[in-house]
């Protein structure tokens, strides 16, 4: 076949078969994780998610997970909104006063299933606090909540309020924070990923924690009590966030490949996830000697007497900043319901 005969054939084949390398033409999207690898957030929830956009986007669109974090877990946010990379995921807490709406899937009591207070919360944060800029530049992917947070310590059985009282207990930030002081325990704020070094240097005592971090960071060798929290002692807000001049750069089907694998549905698959991996490490838990209570009525209630102001003093901070919190707290409550029952 000659030159001739090659370049009619080219011009009779569509553009894709003519040029197959143009349509394999990929945008590549760095992603930032503090998270060790084997963690079930990095590996069993951004991971798939990664690959799901993905397929959505029919190859153009591949994320690619940095080797290392580009900063400490508290410069994460501002890594992203610089440009630094393009993704990442990350606590709320652990910027101080950044974010306070945030705190609506914090408070105590959420449930004990973290895929329905992820979903509750992603369908609250789109229909009333998305509106409110709280996030800045950042794009927010999804929002989701860890499992309940329970209470861990390697001293004394935590049974009642009394037990708790001159405990150093590492915790993340947010609700959790002022939580703490409030049981009347000595908070130290800090990243997940620092517990062990936390504990194994007698820096704390314990940690209010979901139960499977206890797993993955290896700290069932140094915890030796557990009490678990119906319906959770805290929770946990996380956003998965995007840099914002980076989404608009996006063709339009791009934005809407990457859409339509997050919100809600990556809140779901965070959610389901983690309760998945709640429920296999607390039998590692179990297995590993760490003797385990569950907190009776008198302990919840004294729980629960302490916890009057944790509401009024955020209902000021959210008003202070222009949001209606005593809508926030119904639509919660409402969605938390749907969500639990659906």
């Amino acid at each position: 076949m000659n030159r001739r005969e090659l370049l009619k054939l080219a011009a009779a084949l569509p553009a894709t078969a003519a040029f197959p390398y143009a349509a394999r033409a990929e945008t590549l999207l760095r992603m930032s994780s503090w998270l060790p690898p084997q963690h079930v957030l990095h590996k069993d929830v951004m991971q798939v998610w990664a690959k799901e956009v993905t397929e959505a986007s029919n190859g153009r669109l591949r994320i690619n997970t940095l080797p290392k974090p580009v900063t400490a877990p508290p410069g994460t946010f501002d890594a992203v909104a610089d440009g630094i990379v393009e993704i990442a995921f990350n606590v709320h807490g652990y910027t101080p006063g950044r974010f306070v709406a945030t705190n609506i899937a914090e408070f105590p009591g959420a449930g004990d299933s973290a895929e329905a207070a992820s979903v509750a919360y992603q369908r609250v944060y789109d229909k009333h606090m998305a509106q409110h800029g709280e996030h800045g530049d950042l794009k927010v992917l999804a929002v989701f909540t860890n499992g309940p947070g329970h209470i861990f310590n390697s001293k004394r059985p935590i049974a009642r309020l009394e037990d708790l009282q001159n405990l150093r207990v590492r915790v993340g930030g947010g609700i959790v924070n002022e939580l703490a002081d409030l049981l009347g325990v000595s908070a130290v704020l800090k990243p997940a990923s620092e517990s062990y070094e936390l504990m194994s240097a007698g820096i704390v005592d314990g940690l209010f924690f979901p139960v499977e971090p206890i797993i993955t960071f290896k700290l069932d060798r140094l915890v030796r009590y557990g009490t678990l929290i119906p319906g959770g002692l805290y929770n946990t807000s996380w956003a998965v966030v995007m840099n914002k001049a980076a989404f608009d750069k996006l063709a339009a089907e791009d934005q809407e490949a990457i859409e339509k694998v997050s919100g809600e549905h990556l809140a779901r698959l965070a959610g389901k996830t983690q309760d998945k991996n709640d429920a296999h490490a607390l039998e590692l838990v179990n297995a590993a000697g760490i003797e385990m209570i569950t907190a009776d009525a008198a302990f919840m209630g004294q729980i629960e007497e302490r916890m009057k102001p944790l509401q009024e003093a955020w209902l000021k901070k959210v008003e202070a900043r222009g949001v209606d919190g005593a809508q926030l707290l119904r639509a919660w409550g409402e969605e938390l319901a749907g969500a639990t029952n659906g």
